[in-house]
Formats: structure tokens, sequence, C-alpha cells
């Protein structure tokens, strides 16, 4: 269907396959072969891709394979995620249909290759391959960032899988299809002139919409929700460079419309590419003329790019894409990202509470670095911590690639025009950005209306640089994603998994405390809390007063490390979770200091005895931006005491009775941490760091009473400090 208020452009259509007689064929083993029309009924069971090169292979030209109801499964129940393997359907043949898949189970749902004329439709890909993520709800684990910036080996493909993987092609359409429990979503590898619309490639791990050196593509109406990993709400809002919508290297001329992406670590994340900034050759070892080369040309409009722990929009290094009528709301760090961009269109959108998490002066609506003639205007602005910023600064890495020196890196000559601020912090801050050309922006209710130093200038914008056409683009679809997950605004809608994104549908517990020497769950989803159980030797207490209900798991008596399962009931369905309670009493130690732990030790360890303390019977002090004087669980002398939220330092002791086998004590740190059992020191980061985890070993024999002492220092920003045990794996 085309959206009747839009103008339209000539994209080519998907040729249709000639009608011929439809055989029936059951798929039982692998590598099944398919050149004709055909209707294919998968056997029970799982069918395994031994070899690698997929289980279907589609090689016939001009035909439709359409499916019966039954899953096409490649790996058996309880497999985990990260050891799925192998692909489900290969398409290699030309101008074919493919309708009604189901498929889980292996590394690559549906993958084509030189498939010119391709169309997938209702195609749904519903559990597969995805990495297991070290970071949790307390700290980011760093080796769970993605690497988008390489793919011409298919590194994408290979490293992280796919629902749907299509390359080498051109006027393809894949519709009406859905991608859950997998990593990405659909991947377009040099596929050009194609069509993507009412799809649902939602609460993914990595990203919903991949791009890479693929041009001249309509997407529109699909909902690219909740592709997101590196979040914790109110921790930390890292993204790890997961995005709903993904474009790397040199994708121009592509129109993204009316698509909602939000919750993504960026919602719409675009980078020019190593080639393209002459930091990559090209492989065939032809010459590029890098003057004007990036991800150019691009239509964004009509989307909502919200809720993103990161970016709703980063598009850099790239010219002359136009962003309208876009809503970036609640967006972490800021709506638009456009480092050395120029002559971007950035209009008619909606910019709103963008930036309470932003990192120093990167926060706030629109932020462009070493950008020009950028146009911003007849947007509205709503309570960002800062509406537009431009800016230029010393950059040494970036201004010496290729693509700087064949394109400048000036801050100059941008418009911000016609906009409307109300409520913000600041409406324009201006930072060494010569000649930004400003026209009637209407403020209402701002705290201050420009900041700008002494090496910024400004002048009046002429009015032909304050009018603009909307695109001319054609819309295709029936749904309208945007506004249909309404009950899921907010960014602490974001609950991260050990696999992904939680979707919200179906009952789950999360573990989402340690709080008076109690694990406390809470139950999310639909369900009803009926009943839980966890073994001899510890209480279990429900508490359905509050939303969501929560299971709070206790030993009957502190003092030492005890394993448990826990087996929640609920209305829909039976969950389990294992862990190891370590319940003792902890004498903790506060106090400040002058002397830095990292140079003067012994400075550092005569200030601690001047110390105040409180008794708790798990260590999990998340200090956050304050200090020791308060935290809830800190005694009347420790607040009384108000001791600062920088340069103080923590030493905690107890001792725990542990049962015979090998253990795993995992700390979690800002800043540095020192950690000996029994005298042996196992963890020692005596530095300052970002939230970082330890992890190490130790073994009894026979059950034994241990002690267990914790030094940790805080130099400045965020804190935390906890200690957990749990059994170590093997």
């Amino acid at each position: 269907m085309l959206h009747p208020l839009l103008c339209l452009c000539s994209v080519p259509s998907v040729a249709t396959p000639a009608t011929e007689p439809f055989r029936d064929v059951v798929v039982d083993s692998d590598n099944t072969i398919v050149k004709s029309n055909s209707v294919l009924a998968i056997r029970d069971g799982v069918i395994e891709d031994a070899d690698g090169n997929g289980v279907i292979h589609i090689v016939g030209h001009g035909i439709t394979v359409e499916f019966t109801s039954a899953p096409l499964v490649g790996a058996a129940p309880g497999t985990a995620p990260d050891r799925m393997k192998g692909i489900g359907i290969v398409v290699t043949g030309k101008n074919v249909t493919l309708r009604g898949a189901r498929i889980s189970g292996y590394r690559v749902g549906i993958e084509a290759k030189e498939a010119t004329r391709l169309w997938i439709e209702d195609c749904h890909v519903l559990d597969g391959f995805r990495q297991h993520l070290g970071s949790t709800p307390k700290a980011e684990d760093p080796s769970d960032w993605l690497a988008p910036h390489d793919n011409d080996a298919n590194e994408w493909v290979e490293k992280y899988g796919a629902a749907f993987c299509i390359e080498d092609s051109s006027q393809v359409t894949v519709s009406d299809s859905t991608a859950r429990k997998v990593q990405n979503g659909l991947i377009l590898d040099r596929v050009d002139k194609s069509l993507v619309y009412d799809n649902d490639f939602s609460f993914l791990s990595g990203w919903g919409l991949a791009l890479w050196r693929s041009s001249h593509n309509i997407v529109s109406r699909n909902a690219f929700d909740f592709c997101i990993r590196g979040y914790s709400h109110g921790v930390y809002n890292r993204g790890q460079d997961s995005a709903g919508i993904l474009v790397f290297e040199q994708c121009s001329k592509n129109d993204f419309l009316e698509n909602s992406a939000t919750h993504g670590g960026d919602g719409f994340f675009a980078f020019a590419g190593k080639e393209a900034l002459g930091e990559a050759q090209p492989a065939d070892g032809r010459e590029l003329n890098l003057e004007r080369l990036g991800n150019n040309d691009n239509v964004l409009l009509g989307n909502d790019f919200s809720f993103a722990a990161a970016h709703g929009i980063e598009c850099t290094f790239s010219f002359g894409n136009k962003l309208v009528r876009n809503r970036l709301t609640y967006n972490a760090i800021c709506g638009v990202w456009g480092g050395y961009s120029s002559h971007t269109l950035i209009a008619d959108n909606i910019f709103e509470y963008n930036g309470d998490a932003g990192y120093g002066l990167e926060r706030g609506g629109i932020n462009i670095e070493h950008g020009s003639a950028n146009r911003i205007l007849d947007n509205g602005f709503k309570r960002n911590v800062c509406g537009v910023h431009l800016w230029w600064d010393e950059d040494a890495h970036l201004a010496n690639t290729p693509w700087a020196q064949a394109n400048g890196v000036a801050c100059a000559d941008n418009v911000v025009a016609g906009n409307s601020f109300y409520g913000d912090e600041l409406a324009v801050h201006l930072r060494q950005a010569e000649n930004t050309l400003l026209g009637d922006n209407r403020m209402r209710s701002v705290e201050r209306e420009l900041d700008r130093d002494e090496s910024s200038t400004t002048s009046q914008a002429p009015q032909d640089l304050v009018t603009w056409k909307i695109p001319k683009v054609e819309v295709h679809g029936e749904n309208r994603p945007v506004g249909a997950r309404s009950h899921l605004r907010g960014r602490d809608k974001i609950v991260l998994t050990e696999w992904g994104p939680y979707d919200g549908e179906t009952p789950f517990l999360q573990r989402i405390a340690d709080r008076d020497g109690a694990h406390v769950y809470r139950l999310l989803g639909p369900a009803e809390l009926l009943d839980a159980e966890a073994g001899e030797h510890l209480r279990v207490r429900l508490v359905d007063s509050v939303r969501p209900p929560e299971v709070h798991v206790s030993v009957e008596e502190a003092g030492g490390i005890l394993p448990y399962r826990l087996r929640v009931y609920t209305s829909e369905a039976d969950l389990e979770a294992a862990a190891v309670l370590a319940s003792a009493a902890w004498k903790v130690k506060v106090f400040a200091w002058t002397k830095d732990p990292r140079e003067d030790e012994a400075g550092w360890r005569t200030e601690s005895y001047d110390f105040v303390s409180f008794d708790v019977p798990v260590l999990d002090l998340a200090y956050a931006m304050g200090g020791p004087s308060e935290l809830e669980v800190a005694s009347d002398v420790v607040l009384d005491a108000a001791l600062p939220s920088d340069h103080f330092g923590t030493i905690a002791e107890t001792t725990l009775s542990v049962p015979a086998g090998t253990w795993k004590v995992r700390t979690v740190s800002d800043d540095g941490i020192r950690l000996w059992i029994d005298g042996k020191l196992l963890i020692d980061d005596w530095t300052w760091h970002a939230p970082t985890v330890h992890e190490a070993h130790f073994s009894v024999s026979i059950q034994k009473t241990v002690t267990v002492r914790v030094e940790h220092f805080e130099l400045d920003g965020l804190a935390v400090l906890e200690v957990g045990f749990d059994r170590a794996e093997g």
C-alpha cells in the first residue's frame, strides 16, 4: 500500500514467478534440494545442518516455495543459544518467492546469495543464535561490544548470526516477517533497489536491520524496537553498538519511512565506513576519491527513534541526508549525533527530554561536531538538557584521516532557524563554531537561550536557507508500528537478560537485588504469582503487594554459603532460578581519605584508622553518585559522619562456612579493589576504573570456615562495591 499523501519515486517492482503446478515435498533430512514450485512439509524433530551449508537449498529460478505450518528446527530443546549452528534455508535461485516458513535453532534462519527478485513473505525465525552476554545489571562487560566496522568477509553473519541474511542481490522484497530470540533480524549485504516493509524484528540483542554497502532501498513501516545490549537503567547506558537500524560503509539513497526503532542502543546508527575514511583500502585495489564519500542522501522520514541507550540517530561522516518529521524523545545521550556531517537537513522533528544521561557536553537534542552547512529548521525542542550543540575541537586522530583531508573538518555555516524551544536547560550552545546562521527561533521558559564562546560567530540566516520541501518518497506497507508499543514507553522498560532484551510477553523471573540478606526476584509479564519453593534451610516469601510481585529467598541461619534452586509457580508457567546465597555478618568500615591509595598506600591505610562502621548481611554497596553516608543500610553514626561522595575508602571483613568444592568469588567495583580469602590475595585491581567485574576461584577439601577481607577506594563519579559467590563451572 502506498501512502496517499507522499510523492512517489520510481522503484523497481519484484516480479511474480510464473504459475506452474506445485508438488508436495517432505523435508526429513539435511541438503534437501528444491528446484520447482513446491509446498514443503517439515517432519517432526530436529534436522541439523550437519555440513554447515544449509538444510533446504532453493536453487530453482522463477519458482514459489511455500511451507506448511510445521517448523524447521535445527537444535534440540534446551540447547544454549550460543551453541546453535548451521543454516535453515539457502536461496541461490533468482525470481524466487518464499512464503510461510517457520524456523528455529540455527545460526542463520534464511540466507540468500545472488538472489535477484527474491520475495520473502510471512516467514518467521523465532529462536536462533545469539551471544551470551556478560554484562549484568550492576556492571558492563566490555567483551559484549559489537564490531560492525568490518563485513567484507561476511564477518557479521559469521560472528553474530541472523534471522535473515541477503547478500549480493537486487530487487528483493522482505515483508510481513518476524524475528525473535535471535541476535540480528535482517542483514542486507550489498543489496540494492529492494523493499523491506511490514516486518517486526524487535527484542533482539544486536541489530534489527543492518545494511552494508547497500543503496537505493526502501525500508518502511517496520518495527525494530528493543534491539539492545549494554544497558542497565540508572546504572549505565552504553548500547555497545547495538541498534534498531545499522547502516555501514557507503550506503546511500535509501529511504527509511515510518519505522519504529525505539529502545535501541541507537535507534539509527550510520557510519561512513573504514574504507570511506581512508582507513582501509578497497579489496579490489581500486583508487577511491574520498571527496563526499559516506552514507549519503538517505531520507529518514516519519520514524520514531526514542528511548535509546545512546543516540536516537547517529549519522556521521556523511553528506546530504534528510532527517524529517521523526520523533526523538528520552534518548539517554542525544536525539541526533551528527559528527563530521555536512549538508544535512534536520527539519520538523520532535526532540523532547533528551540528554539526561549524556557524557559531558555531548547531550541533548542535536549534537554536531565538525559539521558544516547543516540546516536545523522548524523542529520542536522540549525540556532537553541542551537543544542544539555545535562545536569544533582538537581531534587529531580523525582530523588526520584521508577523509578529513579531502572533505575538511570545519564547524561552519550551519543554520538554526524557525525552531521552537520550550523548557530546555540551554537552547543553543556554540563552541568554536564559525558563522552559525540564526533566524526566528522561538524561546519559552528556557533557562539559557544562547551560550557561545568568544571564537563563535553568528549572523542572520537568509531566506533561501530556511525554506525546505518534504522529500519525495514511496511508503509501502499496511502496518503502523509508530506508537504501537506505547505501553512500553520509557527506558526503564529495557530489561536485559543474559541472552538479550526481555520481550514483555512471557513470564520472566528477574533477580533484582540482594536486600537484607535475601535474594530478591521479581516476576515480569502477564502471569499471576501463585507459589514458590527453594529447599531446606531456606525461607521463601511472596510479596504480591508490589507490582511486579516479588519473591524473597533468605537463609534460616546466616554465616555460610548455601546453593539453592528456586522454583516459582505462576498461572502460565513454572519458572526456575539457581543461585548461591552467601549470608554473613560483614563488618564494614568506611572513611574519608586525602592520600591517594595508588601513590601512598601507607598513608591511605593510616587514614583508614579514622573510620565509622556498620554491619550488613551481604556486601552489595550501590554507592552510585553518593557516598557511604547516603546508603540506606548505613548506621546512624555513618549518616552523622557525612562522609564525602568522592575520595572515600571501604574495608570489609566477614567469615563464611564454605561447603567442600571449588567456588567462584565475583566482585563488581568502581574504583580500586583487593580481595583476600584466608590471607591469600585473589583479586587485585588497585586502579581507577569504571564498574568492572572480577572473578577468582578457590577450593576447600572439606567444609570449613574462611575469612574474607575486601578493600576498596573511590576516586570520583560513580561508585559500587559488590561481592558474591557461586559454584565454579565444571
